[in-house]
């Protein structure tokens, strides 16, 4: 593609790349250019907000939650325990009491299959799980699987990267007992259907678990209107710190689990004869938890909010429809993943250069990328490619970046 065509390709207006001079890192040069930061499916940046909730907290209440009576700690827990509220509210759930903290989308999958898991799953019993699933949406269901001589049975998807919601149908005849899905593909950029397979799901009984880690940051998300029966994000992927992360879970799932890991504070009572356990969520809460990084991911949800995910969604579909055009009229470049309903992701290969030079040489450019099987490796199974190049778009990324990528590529 000519320079002259990328400049005169329909562009829709851009209404929020003004919220950019709110990222100090975007305005470093890398290897002697404009840094453009095209990774943000794999961790968002950080806005100046945010960052000072961390300076903030640690200047003036740093102390730990729920256990003291001093006027630091109380402080601290009042914060802590507000982001709760700020949650329940950015994913619309019912009470604060359905979400739990934790140390991210892994760490919270990882809870539900060996809480829910290893109480619900016997021998023979079948769970269900995407063809386009994180590795954190696969792997704890391969060792529960493992573990519980159960079956672990793929939902394939199309040529397009969506689900075969005919296969799907056939599978659920099985009656499994879990169905684990992603809201929207770190691979392909597929957003799945969740109400509807939620519906079929419960309908034949099995329990929906919904990675919403690459959904959250990008569009409106109701976990009542989807009617999952989990769904799991991290807080790194929305403007926030790493470390931290959400399990929301319906409240007679939660209240029916026991705890994860032992230790303060989801205890209600301990002596050599009986530990007794705390009420949903702290049960699931042992320890000191992340406090600052909660903090800073209730700061980095109100931010988001503040500039309205709707408006998000819009500005970033349309980063996507021009990226789109402008790599579809590359030579030698086949993209990966071209469902009809897709956020953010643009996962492509270029024919005789393997995607980790591609990424180097962008680099060189200023240009970051993600390049591999991105923690999906049965998708490069499905494709028949060991990896792809991944751009990743963010409400701060502007056309002008999208470019600069062309350019590079070219």
């Amino acid at each position: 593609m000519l320079e002259t065509d990328l400049h005169t390709m329909t562009k829709p207006e851009l209404k929020l790349s003004s919220y950019r001079s709110d990222f100090p890192i975007l305005e470093q040069q890398v290897n002697g250019h404009p840094l453009v930061y095209l990774d943000n499916a794999a961790s968002m940046q950080m806005p100046k907000q945010v960052i000072e909730i961390f300076v903030k907290y640690h200047s003036t209440i740093h102390a730990n939650v729920h256990r003291g009576v001093h006027t630091l700690s109380q402080r601290a827990t009042d914060q802590y325990e507000r982001v709760r509220e700020t949650v329940r509210a950015f994913i619309g759930a019912d009470s604060i009491d359905e979400i739990v903290f934790t140390y991210g989308t892994t760490d919270a999958i990882n809870l539900i299959a060996s809480t829910y898991g290893k109480m619900n799953i016997q021998k023979g019993d079948i769970i269900l799980v995407s063809e386009m699933e994180h590795h954190a949406n696969f792997v704890p269901w391969y060792m529960l699987a493992r573990e519980k001589e159960a079956i672990l049975r793929k939902i394939p998807i199309t040529d397009s990267g969506e689900i075969d919601m005919a296969v799907y149908n056939e599978l659920l005849q099985k009656n499994p007992k879990v169905v684990a899905i992603t809201h929207v593909s770190n691979a392909l950029g597929t957003v799945n259907p969740i109400r509807e397979m939620s519906e079929l799901a419960h309908a034949k009984g099995a329990i929906v678990v919904v990675d919403g880690a690459q959904a959250v940051p990008h569009m409106a998300v109701n976990v009542q209107e989807l009617d999952c029966d989990f769904y799991v994000f991290s807080g790194h992927k929305i403007c926030g710190p790493t470390g931290v992360g959400v399990l929301f879970g319906k409240y007679d799932l939660l209240d029916s689990m026991p705890p994860y890991r032992g230790g303060g504070d989801m205890i209600r009572t301990v002596s050599f004869d009986e530990v007794t356990y705390n009420d949903v969520p702290f049960r699931f809460e042992a320890g000191t938890p992340p406090i600052s990084q909660v903090i800073m991911m209730g700061g980095a949800i109100e931010y988001l909010q503040d500039i309205g995910m709707e408006a998000i969604r819009l500005h970033e579909d349309a980063l996507l429809n021009y990226a789109t055009k402008c790599i579809s009229d590359l030579n030698g470049i086949r993209i990966i993943g071209t469902a009809l309903n897709k956020a953010s992701v643009l996962s492509f290969v270029m024919d005789g250069v393997h995607p980790h030079d591609i990424g180097t040489i962008l680099d060189n450019q200023g240009v970051a990328v993600r390049t591999g099987h991105h923690c999906a490796q049965p998708v490069m199974e499905r494709y028949g490619i060991p990896a792809t190049t991944r751009a990743s778009f963010s409400f701060y990324n502007t056309y002008e970046e999208v470019d600069v990528l062309i350019d590079a590529l070219t």
